[in-house]
């Protein structure tokens, strides 16, 4: 049985995953053909007494990969009119992974956890783009589980009753502003107080620490 200190943990709150929060911007919806655009990243962390936060935060805007397909619906959709603009200050597909997946592995084994997990909203979308360019470039040591994720879209529609981002952040009292929206740092910043939020909530539920499982019968059958 996990005591109350223990369950404070995070490498005790999700079976040993460590949680990070993804969102990727891109030039269509087929994570083989089109380009990654742009990524970020936030790790989480549990204070004392148990309660999820954010902890750090890395960005980065993505050169498209050679022979990447770009559809100019989803680049008018994010905003992104020139993936080549040297403006951008775009780096690689490889580039970008390896710091993301760097600090990940970091903020991991600190945390004691035995594998990172990806949280985002509508996960399948945002892991595939992961796991396409760890293909292309090659990557070793992929700190995510290869199909696992925690998908807040889901966990929102259980908690608040909504399942897009900015209606499920304004039901949980956090701002949220259209017209940063579709940058993927400030999606990810906003999914990741999300995320915390719908934790948390349970926990001031009486949700977490679990109750023992004789205990939780008893209280199944009142």
């Amino acid at each position: 049985m996990t005591n109350q200190n223990d369950a404070n943990l995070l490498s005790n709150r999700f079976r040993g995953y460590y949680p990070v929060v993804i969102d990727v911007e891109t030039a269509g919806f087929n994570a083989q053909t089109d380009a990654l655009l742009e990524i970020a990243a936030v790790t989480l962390k549990m204070d004392e007494q148990g309660w999820l936060q954010p902890d750090q935060t890395i960005h980065f805007h993505v050169a498209p990969f050679e022979g990447a397909n770009l559809e100019p619906a989803a680049l008018e959709f994010n905003g992104i009119t020139d993936p080549f603009s040297a403006l951008r200050g775009a780096v690689s597909e490889r580039e970008a992974l390896s710091e993301i997946f760097k600090m990940v592995r970091k903020g991991q084994k600190a945390a004691g956890c035995n594998r990172s997990i990806i949280v985002a909203h509508n996960a399948t979308f945002d892991q595939s783009f992961v796991n396409a360019a760890s293909e292309r470039t090659k990557m070793k040591r992929v700190p995510f589980h290869p199909f696992g994720t925690f998908d807040t879209a889901a966990l929102s529609g259980l908690a608040l009753g909504q399942t897009v981002l900015a209606k499920a952040c304004r039901a949980a009292g956090i701002p949220f502003d259209n017209k940063e929206a579709h940058s993927a740092l400030y999606d990810t910043q906003r999914t990741a107080e999300l995320f915390c939020y719908i934790v948390n909530r349970w926990k001031a539920l009486g949700g977490w620490p679990m109750v023992p499982g004789e205990e939780a019968g008893k209280l199944a059958n009142t």
